[in-house]
């Protein structure tokens, strides 16, 4: 049971330094190159070898710094001509965006700033200046990119000449997937096991006030097993890490105080705050999780019985008995069909796997029939809450090699993608031949330079 909304892995952060001045014919010592009007700092290069090693990338440092500088070079391109064209970038997107990579990368190091100055060697104002100088280079570079692709497209023709290059035996496979629909009740009557929950909690507030261990009491009570084991305490996270309720309560309290019962999306919690260290929290906390009885789930599963027999029969369509009674916000509106919940992927089709579905969904749908409805069934929501639902089976496709007839978006999409990589590298190699261009001798090895003429 994890309240905090998602784990917050270690940014990396790809810094630049303060401009060098330099003659237009001759290299300071500390500039690797000058690509137009733009330059690339050994120190800049040196900084994105290291996070790449630390990253577990096993190659040869020199293949490595070769590839980091190639990269280098050709975002160098982009930005120099987003200069030349006078191309925008949105500042407010970007100073909030800093802020966030900040903070996550403060996170990473558990809120303690020196740790991060001594980690990248710069000071917090240098290192913000930093990652809002990427930030802003990479807006550009998207901006260039768009521009340049802009009116781009494929036909029917060339998807099918595209497909017919790619060796038979390197065509990918397609995983089994599956477009559902369902109707989902929320718990019946589950005002009794929240006043149940909160009077638990009642009792353990009661004994933390009249002094007993709050990390001996989370031990015992606490239904939050990522924190249970540690007396309940959570680590240092950022306000936008936690369920609002909790930040929100979390925030107004002082060093040792205990707040009253918070309800979030997880169940009920008391918080005492441990720490603060400028933009993040530590805090410990017992969570309560309201508990479905035997009674409920049978009323629950018994409605959704009488509504599954009256769809089956006709009586009603699942269309409009979604709309009327379905408690899926994301889906009553659509007939209750069936989203993909990755944000960057909000389509029907859902891959038949215990990674997309949670296992109770899994296992309902797997041996189902198209049109074919499910047994009333418990499961978890998008929340980790305990819901009630039937699912149809609306299509299936199954694991497959690649096709025209079965995946033609796919096969359009890498289509349209592959002319766009191609139009980039053109753009990029006649770019290169009008830029000026300046290689230090320190990175003159590379191959590339030589054969994509960097070095003329």
């Amino acid at each position: 049971m994890k309240f905090i909304k998602s784990v917050i892995s270690i940014i990396i952060l790809f810094f630049t330094s303060l401009p060098v001045i330099f003659a237009q014919d001759v290299l300071v010592e500390s500039v690797a190159a000058i690509v137009g009007q733009e330059m690339i700092l050994l120190s800049t290069i040196e900084d994105k070898v290291l996070q790449e090693k630390l990253t577990g990338d096993t190659r040869p440092l020199d293949e490595i710094r070769c590839d980091v500088l190639e990269n280098s070079l050709i975002t160098k391109l982009f930005v120099d001509q987003a200069k030349i064209d006078s191309v925008t970038t949105n500042d407010a997107y970007i100073d909030s965006d800093t802020e966030t990579r900040f903070s996550n990368a403060l996170s990473s190091v558990g809120g303690d700033e020196k740790i991060l100055e001594e980690y990248f060697r710069k000071s917090v104002v240098e290192i913000k200046k930093d990652i809002r100088k990427s930030l802003e280079e990479q807006s550009l570079v998207s901006n260039v990119q768009s521009s340049i692709v802009k009116d781009a497209s494929v036909t029917p023709s060339e998807v099918r000449k595209f497909f017919a290059s790619i060796p038979k035996d390197s065509l990918p496979i397609i995983p089994a997937r599956v477009k559902i629909s369902i109707i989902q009740f929320d718990v019946p009557d589950f005002e009794e096991s929240e006043l149940e929950a909160r009077n638990k909690l009642l009792e353990i507030r009661n004994r933390l006030v009249e002094g007993e261990s709050f990390s001996l009491l989370a031990a015992m009570y606490s239904e939050d097993p990522g924190s249970r084991y540690k007396g309940g305490e959570v680590g240092y996270t950022l306000r936008g890490q936690l369920d609002k309720s909790y930040a929100d309560a979390a925030w107004n309290l002082k060093e040792g105080g205990i707040s009253r019962i918070v309800e979030s999306s997880f169940g009920y919690h008391i918080i005492q705050l441990i720490d603060k260290k400028g933009e993040m929290i530590n805090t410990r906390h017992i969570l309560i999780i309201p508990k479905v009885n035997t009674e409920q789930a049978a009323k629950a599963i018994s409605k959704l019985d009488s509504l599954a027999q009256a769809i089956r029969r006709d009586s009603i369509s699942f269309a409009d008995a979604a709309l009327r009674y379905s408690t899926h916000k994301d889906s009553r509106t659509n007939g209750g069909q069936y989203v993909n919940n990755d944000p960057s992927d909000r389509n029907r089709w859902i891959e038949l796997d215990n990674k997309s579905l949670n296992s109770d969904m899994y296992l309902k749908i797997r041996d189902l029939k198209i049109n074919e409805i499910s047994e009333p069934f418990a499961t978890t929501d998008e929340n980790g809450k305990t819901v009630f639902r039937i699912v149809r089976l609306d299509d299936i496709q199954e694991a497959h090699k690649a096709n025209l007839k079965d995946d033609y978006q796919l096969l359009y999409n890498a289509t349209l993608s592959n002319k766009q990589n191609k139009i980039y590298s053109d753009w990029v190699n006649e770019k290169i031949k009008s830029t000026y261009i300046k290689i230090s001798e320190e990175c003159s090895s590379c191959s590339f330079l030589t054969n994509m003429g960097w070095i003329k």
